[in-house]
Order: C-alpha cells, then sequence, then structure tokens
C-alpha cells in the first residue's frame, strides 16, 4: 500500500502544471556588474534631488508615466517616489532603451518579479522609491516593460548630460 501512495503522488507531481513565475537578481542568469551603463544604486544618504513619479492608465487606454522632464546631470543621485496611481499593476525600470527592449521581450514570455534595484513593482495604489546614481552621460529610459504596457505607451526618456 506504501509503494502504491508513494507512486500515486509522484505520479500526480509529474502532471502538474510548472509556471515560469519567480523572481530573479541579476536577469537571466547573467552575473549583473555593480554598474550598468545608466549608472548604479544610489546610497540614500546622498540624494541630490527627488523625482516625482506617477503610473497610470488614462481613459483612452494609454498607459502613463508621469514626472518632470527626467534632466539629469552626471553623478547626480535621485530619488524616484513612485506613485502607481493606475488600476492594474505598474512597474518602473531604468536602463537603456536596448536592454528595456530585450528584456521586454523576456518579460512577454514569462511573468517575472525582479529583485533588482533598478526597478520597482508597484500594486495598484501602492507607492515606493528607487534611489539611482547616473553615471554615464547619455540617453536612456524609465519604462514598464509588463507585457502591453510599454506598447500602451508606458516609457519615456532619461536624458544626462
Amino acid at each position: 500500500m506504501r509503494n502504491l501512495l508513494l507512486t500515486t503522488s509522484f505520479a500526480i507531481a509529474l502532471s502538474a502544471p510548472a509556471f515560469a513565475a519567480g523572481t530573479h537578481d541579476g536577469g537571466h542568469g547573467e552575473t549583473k556588474p555593480a554598474a550598468m551603463m545608466v549608472g548604479m544604486p544610489g546610497d540614500a544618504a546622498k540624494v541630490d534631488r527627488t523625482i516625482d513619479v506617477t503610473l497610470l492608465e488614462n481613459d483612452e487606454g494609454q498607459m502613463l508615466i508621469e514626472s518632470e522632464p527626467m534632466d539629469i546631470k552626471e553623478g547626480e543621485t535621485i530619488r524616484f517616489n513612485i506613485t502607481n496611481k493606475g488600476e492594474l499593476e505598474h512597474e518602473f525600470v531604468l536602463d537603456t532603451v536596448e536592454r528595456n527592449a530585450e528584456h521586454k521581450i523576456e518579460m512577454a514570455k514569462m511573468d517575472m518579479e525582479h529583485d533588482d534595484p533598478n526597478r520597482i513593482r508597484l500594486d495598484a495604489g501602492a507607492s515606493g522609491e528607487v534611489v539611482w546614481t547616473f553615471a554615464n552621460s547619455g540617453t536612456f529610459e524609465a519604462a514598464c516593460l509588463i507585457a502591453g504596457h510599454y506598447e500602451s505607451g508606458m516609457h519615456g526618456p532619461i536624458t544626462v548630460n
């Protein structure tokens, strides 16, 4: 009887669906360097200024990241105070346009949660922050990479001079 129970339990376990959701740190098996092209995690005690960011959907079906223009000085540490005023879950990701495009494709394949310092995922009505030091000049991007959100307009430029 014991062997029958073990065999049945094993068969049930093998027939259960597998889901790809979960967390990952550093992104899809790659080793994350301390600094990325867009910069590195900032020291909250050394913030130069704060930018308030709102994530939301509008009546026309657009998904938006609203804030003052994100014009930043090279080396500046910014506290992004992020509030999701939408009715859906959203995320705020800082990276290059190219890396966001690559990651957006991965996000469309599976729902993931992240534990990366350059992003935060917020439920509707939630708030949080990202503290970031922009170490390199260039044009970068703030975006929501949840499937369909970027395509609905949820991205915007960050200019670092």
